[in-house]
């Protein structure tokens, strides 16, 4: 078939694959919508949720007759268990042309990765979590970051990344908060887009996730059933996913577990088919999350036989059955021959998938990847990336006596579980968390120095001494003297507490390790009530997956920093904070809550969920949302927007600019946050919300000029007719260093009819930023 159609490259890809399905059975078409997991466990823990029970493993012979149909996609070859880079690439070579050559034509299978906070692979970096990507607001590093990811994951022969996620949190407690980018739909839009962007192009697929609505799910329990009402799900939900196709051009969409009102994600065409494609234009591939399909089966229990449940999810629109086949394999056929499924859904999904292959070039003869002798995925441009990312997102919480940076030569008492544990810097889905606990006699693979390691090289005429004090998650208590005679002995007390990255209840935080309340996990919280006792100035420091209430020592310690997992380079990025090397820029992506219960609760609250007369609960929290300090002062000067309330039409536009400065004595970073206050609507809103942000890089006394465009379309909303639309009325632009924290304030009075926006409205605000 070399002089086919559909192997000529000058021939448009639509064009060459409708000729390919032309001449392909029904199990040929059908081998194109399933993916293999060579190597899965089949029982006993895994890496995805009933793994044990929907895994079924093949023998070489009968792999061997799979393949002779040819094969959509091969599931996690570097992913699954730890191999050298350079030989998995060649191994993955060699299956892929064992899946070329037994086919009738010749075409490989995609092969996909997990690539959350870096590649989930042996050796390779380690990057800071999602969590941190929100904290340091900084979308131009997170594109370079996705950029080295992606050309990563080609060195090995690998098409499709499994990442970004772009939930937004709404309750803090579930346990993938540390994958996700924070509690605001802009933020988590913008910086997820550049991720996009990043990975796409290095010329991999990056697929979003979980589309849609899985982070709202009920009592923040993994898989729960989903609350979002429909306003809420078009307004905070949507919008990340949107921006992350239209400008960010992301070429596929995994279907959420959850369900809403009734019908399960992956069971609903509204949602995959009419929204996604229709509205929204997309083009590209839907895939399942793994055993998603099976799910509809077994967990949601809206079909009874595999037959139905391969019809649901075809007609609802997904394309390719993750992680191995099941439902659209032997059963589909068999449905399809006796009537059950047509064959138009199979075509359908079929040239989705082969369209998207030929994209990627493995329609054409001379796809076969090279594999070099040796790959590294730890490179030290890798590494340096991997630290300023982490640099930046360290948020400085509290530092009301300037006991921080620390002195050179001080007495240092390093006491906490997560001191001196290198996986305290790694999230659920970093290869060393995510698949190396079942691989205790591999090494880590990679370089990670702990935080006690780190601040004694960052500091080494300091005096430093350690004590655990405790267990992340455990209730012994006997550390405790030894915790308290370290810190009696020093000028200070480095609290370093947080969590600990695990797979279903096996950790703290991460995927299934959802909490009842936000309180430090184990006895940690008593250990620092312990410490401060000690009247020893306690400097806390936290490295976790998610926030966790602090209101119970506000005042009583001498400063408090939070990082967010913050990868293979995090100890030194830590360390160099508390040093000052370091000044702090990072600004929380969520809001650190007061007090462990009343939750969920985010800072996009209408003003029935904000603080008042009408409850004795004020779920004010501790810290806002986009907070944090620094080492170094900036003032905000010559604000211009116009005359106090101005007028502009519906469909208008509006600058506000101001002077930031930095009149400290160090270099540091600021970020100047836009948000966006509503007073009178048809319906109730949020009483702030951000729609711009920029993050400006300042020497001492330097200073530069930010300036944002302002759309109207940015104030849309869903009414209650379910039209997104700009209403007239008075607006209000708040200028602020954090949502709590409003510097300037600008009216608009917009002028003119209720005006409809649709999928073409502007979804970010453009800013300017110039010197002075």
């Amino acid at each position: 078939m070399t002089t086919a159609p559909w192997r000529d490259p000058a021939l448009p890809a639509a064009a060459r694959v409708d000729d390919l399905l032309s001449r392909m059975t029904l199990e040929e078409k059908t081998a194109q919508l399933y993916g293999v997991w060579v190597g899965a466990a089949t029982d006993g823990d895994g890496v995805a949720p009933h793994q044990h029970d929907m895994t079924t493993g093949f023998s070489d012979a009968e792999l061997a007759e799979l393949i002779t149909r040819g094969l959509g996609q091969l599931t996690r070859s570097f992913g699954t268990a730890p191999v050298d880079p350079a030989l998995g690439a060649r191994a993955l070579a060699r299956a892929q042309r064992r899946i070329a050559e037994a086919g009738r034509f010749g075409i490989p299978a995609v092969a996909h990765e997990e690539c959350l906070a870096g590649f989930t692979a042996w050796q390779a970096t380690a990057y800071p979590v999602p969590l941190a990507w929100g904290a340091a607001f900084d979308p131009p590093l997170v594109e370079e970051m996705a950029r080295h990811i992606g050309r990563d994951l080609r060195a090995v022969g690998v098409h499709q990344g499994l990442a970004p996620v772009l939930d937004v949190v709404r309750d803090p407690r579930w346990g993938r908060v540390e994958e996700t980018i924070g509690e605001d739909p802009y933020l988590v839009g913008t910086i997820g887009t550049a991720y996009v962007r990043g990975l796409e192009s290095a010329g991999v697929v990056a697929t979003l996730k979980h589309f849609a609505g899985y982070a709202s799910s009920a009592g923040a329990r993994n898989l729960a059933p989903v609350r979002a009402g429909t306003r809420e799900f078009a307004d905070v939900t949507l919008p990340p996913f949107e921006m992350a196709l239209r400008e960010g051009g992301a070429r596929s969409v995994m279907a959420a577990y959850t369900e809403r009102d009734g019908v399960p994600a992956s069971a609903d065409p509204e949602l995959l088919t009419q929204l996604l494609r229709e509205d929204w234009g997309f083009t590209g591939t839907v895939v399942a999350d793994y055993f998603g399909i099976g799910f509809l089966q077994t967990l949601h229990r809206v079909a009874g036989t595999p037959a139905q449940t391969a019809r649901l999810a075809l007609e609802a629109g997904i394309d390719v059955e993750l992680p191995t086949v099941k439902y659209y394999g032997e059963a589909l056929v068999a449905a399809v021959r006796q009537g059950q499924v047509p064959e138009e859904l199979i075509d359908r999904a079929a040239r989705r998938v082969l369209v998207q292959k030929c994209e990627l070039g493995l329609l054409d003869q001379d796809w076969r990847p090279e594999t070099p002798e040796r790959i590294d995925l730890d490179s030290a441009a890798n590494r340096a990336l991997a630290r300023r990312l982490a640099e930046e997102s360290v948020v400085l919480l509290d530092n009301p006596d300037g006991l921080l940076p620390l002195p050179p030569d001080t007495r240092v008492a390093v006491v906490g579980p997560r001191a001196a544990d290198a996986l305290a810097m790694l999230g659920c889905y970093s290869f060393p968390s995510h698949v190396l606990t079942h691989h205790p006699e591999v090494g880590l693979g990679i370089e990670i120095p702990t935080l006690l390691e780190s601040l004694r090289t960052e500091l080494p005429d300091a005096k430093v001494t350690f004590a655990e004090g405790c267990g992340v998650s455990d209730p012994d208590t006997t550390g405790f003297e030894e915790a308290v005679a370290r810190a009696s002995e020093a000028d200070v007390c480095l609290a370093v507490l947080g969590d600990r990255a695990g797979l279903f209840g096996r950790g703290t935080s991460g995927e299934g390790c959802d909490v009842t309340d936000l309180h430090l996990p184990g006895v940690q919280g008593e250990l620092l009530d312990t410490l401060v006792a000690t009247g020893v100035p306690v400097v806390l420091v936290l490295l976790t997956g998610r926030p966790y209430a602090l209101g119970r020592w506000h005042g009583r310690l001498g400063a408090v920093v939070q990082a967010f997992f913050p990868g293979e380079e995090g100890g030194p990025a830590v360390a160099g904070v508390l040093s000052g090397r370091v000044t702090p820029s990072g600004r929380l992506p969520v809001s650190v809550p007061r007090v462990p219960g009343g939750q969920p609760w985010t800072y996009l609250q209408p003003p029935l969920g904000l603080a008042g007369e009408v409850s004795n609960l004020d779920p004010t929290p501790l810290y806002p949302f986009g907070h944090g300090r620094s080492y170094t002062t900036f003032a905000w000067e010559d604000f211009s927007g116009g005359a106090e309330e101005t007028e502009i039409g519906t469909d208008g536009a509006y600058d506000v600019s101001l002077t930031v400065r930095n009149t400290g004595d160090r270099a540091g970073a600021e970020v100047v946050q836009l948000y966006l206050h509503d007073p009178v609507a048809s319906v109730t809103r949020p009483d702030i919300r951000l729609i711009g942000y920029q993050r400006v890089e300042l020497e001492p006394g330097e200073s530069t000029r930010v300036t944002f465009r302002f759309h109207t379309d940015l104030s849309a909303f869903t009414d209650r007719e379910g039209r997104r639309v700009v209403e007239p009325g008075v607006l209000e632009l708040r200028v602020g260093a954090s949502s709590a924290d409003v510097r300037h304030t600008r009216r608009l009075n917009l002028t003119g009819p209720v005006r409809e926006v649709g999928a073409g409205r502007r979804l970010r605000c453009e800013v300017e930023v110039s010197g002075t």
